[in-house]
């Protein structure tokens, strides 16, 4: 027997109607919101709200072969550096009408190449990876797919198909030649473990021309890391001069370990991080660091995705966002 009673499902034609506008505009207003005026998308979503209606993001995704979803992969969302690119990317895509799926890697290349996996067989209509891709399984499986891709927050010759970063090879050898310039000579490093801070103590290391005290630590850095870090260097060489940290939260670290052992910044110790975190330009003293401007990588990575999703052809498919050392007091 069937329930007479029961609430009938509001449809886009309710919507429309609601609305006073035609179908296709209704739909392009949710869907497509850059089809319509501003004023048209007031109006129809004012008609969402008065009728209840809930869209079939899957149904239309079917019918236009889209999904209005983006995957993007993180190593770890509580990183501060990432932030900035995770919220541009959101929010440009969001003014499109699509919407990012977060996944987290942490820093294991085996569960980055699960999740690529899981995103593939979900056909998104674009992916954001941090950092390359160094499976040849994924990349293959990527580019069979025919899925946009951007690589962030990295750079090379052979994208799997665009990439929107910066050269972690030049950002350490920028820290080491600012060191010498400076006039110090016994170096150290603290790092951690991660494949991109590998790559920048590489560039360290080439420009200096030897090997330097390195304190390795697991990825993602933090403060109790950092300490731990200095205690590390200072037992190979108690007179270092100059660290470069992977990190501004390991940069942290080392600041309050060496005010716990009586060494003045940057006097006894001069101390560079990486990222230019929020808190960087007001500890005591301030940190110098490099700074790399993360929000437009995410912005950047959203305008090559959007523009692929519309057919177009990417002039620039690898853009370097390049990086500067910001100087402050700690050196």
């Amino acid at each position: 027997m069937t329930d007479t009673n029961a609430p009938k499902s509001v449809t886009l034609h309710d919507v429309a109607r609601e609305a006073g506008v035609s179908l296709i505009t209704a739909s392009r207003a949710i869907s497509n919101p850059g089809m319509v005026s501003e004023k048209t998308i007031a109006r129809v979503r004012l008609a969402v709200e008065a009728t209840g209606y809930i869209p079939n993001l899957l149904a239309g995704g079917l019918k236009s072969r889209k999904s209005l979803m983006v995957a993007a992969l993180v190593p770890n969302i509580a990183v501060a550096q990432f932030l900035p690119t995770v919220k541009a990317l959101t929010d440009a895509l969001d003014a499109a009408g699509y919407q990012l799926i977060l996944g987290q890697t942490g820093y294991d290349h085996a569960r980055e190449e699960a999740l690529l996996g899981t995103m593939i067989s979900r056909r998104p209509d674009g992916i954001v990876v941090t950092g390359l891709i160094h499976s040849q399984v994924s990349r293959d499986r990527l580019r069979r797919s025919g899925i946009p891709v951007v690589e962030t927050w990295d750079l090379s010759d052979r994208p799997v198909d665009m990439a929107v970063g910066f050269s972690h090879v030049k950002v350490g050898s920028a820290v080491a030649g600012f060191f010498l310039g400076k006039g110090w000579r016994r170096l150290g490093i603290a790092t951690g473990d991660d494949q991109r801070a590998s790559v920048r103590r590489e560039g360290f290391l080439t420009t200096v021309g030897h090997d330097v005290p390195t304190a390795v630590v697991p990825a993602p850095s933090s403060l109790a890391l950092g300490r731990q870090a200095l205690a590390d260097l200072l037992a190979k060489d108690p007179h270092i001069e100059a660290i470069f940290c992977s990190s501004d939260q390991l940069a942290q670290g080392v600041m309050v370990e060496a005010r716990a052992r009586g060494l003045r910044i940057p006097e006894d110790l001069a101390i560079c991080g990486f990222g230019d975190a929020d808190f960087a330009a007001h500890t005591d003293p301030s940190l110098t660091t490099v700074q790399v401007d993360g929000a437009s990588i995410g912005t950047l990575a959203a305008r090559l995705l959007l523009d692929r999703c519309r057919g177009e052809a990417i002039a620039q498919p690898v853009i370097d966002v390049g990086f500067r050392i910001v100087e402050r007091a700690s050196t």
